[in-house]
């Protein structure tokens, strides 16, 4: 069974990126429309309908998606959402079922060109980019950032792991990054989130995608940042996340 679904998987993939590669082109002069004609409102929702047209091309591999968000998660305050990072289509989902909150992202310098949609949004929605060999710059981009977010009273999401899990399993937070969000946004809250099965969908690679994933998402409850030491939250958030990921 396992062979067959290997050998099946070989044209959805093909189709998959097809229609991956039409949605990216297509949405890419759509947010640039939204964004200079009309501002920052109309960006965001043509960005909401990019996420969800990401989905539904996920679907025709027989992705499903299995999401709990906790639905006393404050509004109006500026969030860090933390989460564990197991492949490239983590982004979407997190987009779209967290669009409410509005999420911004800390992404490396190198996804800030070259990709059609998802390039222009990182540069023009509030997201940020850092280059991961130039520490200075990252910690200057990560307090602009915790202003941004404490201004407008969204979220930023962060993946402390660094780099993506190619298995699944967890690796060590590293802290810098937490540690700067949570001195320069004390008022804030820390949103836990747990993100499971996304890794089977690069077990292979980039390609054949594997078929009929069922990736899940926990969005755990909210904690205020100034009702604890800094390091005592990193522990709880590390701690909270990898609870419930699936060994």
């Amino acid at each position: 069974m396992n062979a067959l679904l290997k050998i099946i998987s070989y044209p959805f993939s093909v189709l998959f990126y097809l229609l991956f590669g039409i949605t990216i082109l297509v949405f890419h002069p759509v947010q640039w429309v939204c964004f200079n004609w009309f501002g920052y409102t109309a960006h965001k929702k043509s960005v909401d309908c990019f996420n969800w047209t990401l989905l539904r091309c996920l679907n025709v591999l027989g992705t499903t998606f299995h999401v709990d968000i906790n639905p006393k998660i404050p509004r109006n305050v500026p969030i860090i959402i933390v989460s564990n990072h197991q492949s490239m289509w983590d982004i979407s989902p997190l987009s779209w079922y967290l669009r409410k909150y509005h999420p911004k992202f800390i992404s490396k310098v190198e996804l800030g060109k070259g990709i059609p949609s998802v390039s222009y949004n990182l540069r023009h929605g509030g997201s940020i980019l850092i280059d991961r060999k130039n520490p200075r710059q990252a910690i200057v981009e990560l307090v602009k950032f915790s202003k941004y977010l404490q201004k407008f009273k969204r979220s930023g999401v962060i993946f402390p792991e660094g780099t993506r899990s190619k298995t699944g399993i967890p690796k060590p937070f590293r802290r810098t990054g937490l540690q700067t969000l949570f001195k320069k946004i004390p008022d804030g809250y820390v949103v836990p989130v747990t993100i499971n099965n996304s890794w089977k969908l690069q077990r292979r690679g980039m390609f054949p995608i594997q078929l009929g994933v069922r990736l899940e998402i926990i969005a755990h409850p909210a904690i205020k940042i100034a009702d604890f030491d800094i390091e005592m939250l990193i522990d709880k958030v590390e701690e909270t996340i990898t609870s419930k990921i699936h060994k």
